[in-house]
Order: structure tokens, then sequence, then C-alpha cells
């Protein structure tokens, strides 16, 4: 699976891109058919520091997305990749028809 990391509007430090991307690389236990992804970091408004997570997933047949807002980066990560976790079980049982 190839992953494309992206923040936008600010330097990641090692250690964050590092972590993003191996929260997304373990979704490969749930769906193997995942073809590539994307991570994107971004804030919100500067005043506020609302930090957004937006991952993407290709899988065969469609695009699975998941955006989250949080006080933290680490945070919103890993509740985007809960939501990618139940999508892809759900797209999972959908192709094999149960």
């Amino acid at each position: 699976m190839n992953v494309n990391f992206t923040a936008r509007h600010f330097k990641a430090h090692d250690g964050l891109k590092h972590y993003a991307l191996s929260q997304v690389s373990t979704l490969k236990k749930y769906y193997d058919g995942i073809v590539n992804g994307s991570i994107v970091l971004r804030f919100e408004k500067a005043k506020d520091s609302t930090k957004i997570a937006e991952i993407n997933l290709a899988v065969y047949g469609t695009n699975l997305v998941a955006i989250e807002k949080s006080e933290d980066f680490y945070k919103s990560i890993d509740n985007a990749v809960e939501k990618l976790e139940r999508q892809l079980l759900k797209y999972k049982g959908k192709r094999r028809g149960i």
C-alpha cells in the first residue's frame, strides 16, 4: 500500500509523520485490497487551534474517507483510523455478500 503524507500550512515533525503512517498501515489487517492512501493534516483556525486529520483510502471500486477534528493531531489520527476500520469491515462484508 502506497501512502502519501501531507501537512498543510505547517511542518510536521518526524514523530507525527511516522505515527500517522504506522496507524494507517495497521488497516491492512482488516482488508488487504487497499490500493493506496493519503493522509492530510491541517489546522482549521490558528486562533482555536483545531487540528484536522483527513485520511483517504482507495480500495477496489470505491474511496473511503474519514475526517476528524480535535485539539490534538494524535487524537484526530486515532479517531479517523477507527472510522476507517468500521468502513473497511462494512465494505468487506458487502463484497463477500454477508
